[in-house]
């Protein structure tokens, strides 16, 4: 089964609101097992509805109406539908009977046009409104099936999961989707894609969609079967297949941020860590400080944006600031060690560098180093070459910061298993 999705409203086309109706359906269809393969917007214009329904027919084996079922002139959904399959409107009483109810409960007169919003596509399988007044419809043409729901989110949402995704289950066989998303960060949206291109052409069942999005990329593996152990094991396979050419820039999977596995893994490890912030200005520690239980784990942050909080505070040596500079790799390890000693943490992690738009000290906007001091290892720093504006560098180092923690503690945590 085959999906369509028809958005009516000019307010959509206008800009007034946002079409987040689609791409909730959307997301309820994939997880039934029903492919949408075309979303479109339609102004309060019934010729171009009634093209665009037939046009639809053509294509899909279902299509889904939202809005355009109020009691206004500009209401024409239902209107047009009918026109369509050359049906009568009729009047459903028990959608009338509710909407006398509400009006009555609310002690307020109806009016009318009121009366509009309980007229029904003959023939229709009617959906009841318990969250608002117009009913929502489900018909059958010769050639697909046709679903009309409201508008309003919090109408339209209860309805579709409620009631149309169990009669959309009893139509046909749908294999429910397994989905899941592998996330990534230090390699590009193209590089990942260009390393695994030959599995992604290879791709059919099941399959793997690259996405971008903040710095980061994303992979959503989609598995279809009728079991959903089936498809579990499905989805184990491409990833380990997948994350044996880019594993190593994988941090998480679905709803995992950088943030929340950075400080999942300091508690669980038990680690404390402080920060010692010039690039930064201090955006390192009020990410981790977002976080719920942080304060088991954060010993605190100096922002040591000039030299002389640089050694006054974090112990940089007049030396490295003289003959290194603060964008320089001594900078980053000092500071880090600095930090780390002064708070007495287990982790010091430092930002130092230029985040534009000017060069500092010779060095061009968007040289970053950070550098990460760990109990009693040597400490390391790591040399960045960012592009975007200001506030993009000094947010892409916070990241990298993060995922430069989260790969020293699970390293930390495989060694210790072994």
């Amino acid at each position: 089964m085959n999906a369509e999705i028809i958005a009516v409203g000019s307010e959509l086309l206008l800009g007034q609101i946002a079409n987040t109706n689609a791409q909730f359906i959307s997301s309820q269809l994939a997880e039934a097992g029903v492919d949408v393969y075309r979303h479109s917007v339609i102004g309060d214009n019934q010729s171009r509805l009634l093209e665009e329904i037939s046009a639809a027919e053509n294509r899909a084996d279902l299509i889904i109406l939202t809005g355009g079922l109020g009691p206004t002139k500009d209401d024409l959904t239902k209107e047009t539908v009918a026109l369509h399959l050359g049906r009568k409107l009729v009047m459903h009483e028990e959608s009338l009977l509710y909407i006398k109810n509400y009006f009555k409960n609310a002690n307020r007169e109806m009016t009318e046009n009121n009366q509009k919003q309980a007229l029904v596509v003959e023939g229709s399988d009617v959906l009841m409104n318990h969250h608002g007044m117009a009913p929502g419809m489900i018909l059958h043409s010769e050639r697909s099936v046709i679903i009309l729901l409201p508008g309003p989110p919090r109408e339209m949402k209860p309805m579709f999961q409620l009631s149309v995704i169990p009669k959309l289950l009893k139509l046909g066989e749908v294999k429910p989707l397994k989905s899941r998303v592998l996330r990534y960060f230090g390699i590009g949206e193209a590089e990942l894609e260009s390393k695994i291109d030959h599995l992604i052409n290879r791709q059919i069942n099941p399959t793997i969609a690259p996405l971008a999005s903040d710095g980061e990329v994303t992979l959503r593996i989609t598995a279809k079967h009728s079991l959903i152990t089936e498809a579990e094991k499905m989805l184990d396979e491409a990833e380990a297949e997948i994350n044996s050419i880019v594993g190593q820039f994988m941090y998480g999977r679905n709803n995992e941020t950088l943030l929340q596995k950075a400080c999942q893994l300091l508690s669980s490890s038990r680690l404390t860590i402080a920060a010692a912030e010039s690039l930064t200005a201090g955006l390192f520690s009020s990410q981790l400080g977002s976080q719920p239980g942080v304060s088991s784990i954060l010993k605190g942050g100096i922002v040591c944006y000039s030299n002389e909080v640089k050694a006054n505070l974090v112990h940089v040596s007049e030396k490295t600031l003289a003959e290194e500079g603060a964008v320089s790799k001594a900078c980053a390890i000092e500071m880090a060690e600095g930090v780390k000693r002064g708070l007495n943490a287990d982790i010091g992690i430092s930002f130092t560098g230029s985040a534009g738009p000017d060069s500092l000290e010779g060095k061009p906007p968007g040289t970053v180093w950070i550098g990460i001091a760990f109990k009693d290892e040597p400490v390391q720093a790591v040399q960045l070459k960012l592009q975007g504006e200001r506030n993009y560098i000094r947010l892409r180092a916070v990241k990298y910061g993060l995922f430069y923690i989260i790969q020293l503690l699970e390293q930390q945590n495989t060694e210790e298993i072994l």
